[in-house]
């Protein structure tokens, strides 16, 4: 039997060595696109989400994302809820893997997609890339909430935000699926831009 410092200290370095590899979790692209998948249908719903729903969103077999899910269970990303009105649930820690930030408190920061105004979606990160190149210049658009109905060509408007009041209107050149981003060229940026007209 261990002394009772010594257990208490094992169970401390237990608890570190568990943060410190949740900290740092490898997730495989396959199997963090349908974590985030399953974050943004668990966001729309607030309830548990079918496996058969993010299989359809993901683009895969429903067998497969019962296999993921067993291994995202192991890792302690996603919890099951049995029952009819079962399924599956992110952790605290799948939001912390994915490094998304806990948006209740955030700031809306509008998106408009082909002028119709998003309401389940809200940015969460603006990386403009290529600055130094106006002609070539992108915007980085990281979600939270689905991407899956932005297809190449599509226009989108970000903004105003919070505080600067930038405006940033592109058209979709890509996504980024695993990252839950959108990758704008962009077409006007404007700061600080008024508020919407309706």
């Amino acid at each position: 039997m261990l002394p009772a410092w010594r257990s208490a200290t094992a169970g401390f370095n237990k608890i570190y060595d568990q943060n410190l590899c949740m900290s740092s979790i490898e997730l495989t692209p396959s199997q963090k696109n349908i974590l985030q998948e399953l974050v943004n249908l668990y966001r729309e719903s607030e309830s548990a989400v079918k496996g058969e729903d993010i299989a359809e969103k993901v683009d895969r077999n429903p067998g497969t994302i019962r296999n993921q899910m067993q291994s995202l269970k192991a890792l302690q990303l996603v919890e099951g809820v049995p029952g009819p009105k079962g399924g599956y649930k992110p952790t605290a820690t799948a939001y912390d893997a994915l490094q998304i930030q806990d948006m209740d408190q955030a700031a809306d920061v509008p998106l408009a997609h082909n002028g119709s105004d998003i309401e389940d979606a809200n940015v969460e990160e603006i990386d403009l890339t290529s600055v130094h190149h106006p002609e070539e210049c992108r915007a980085e658009i990281k979600l939270q909430g689905s991407i899956a109905d932005f297809h190449e060509g599509d226009t989108i408007t970000v903004g105003p935000t919070p505080l600067s009041k930038l405006q940033i209107i592109g058209s979709l050149e890509g996504k980024d699926d695993t990252n839950n981003k959108l990758i704008l060229t962009i077409d006007d940026m404007r700061a600080p831009a008024g508020e919407p007209e309706h």
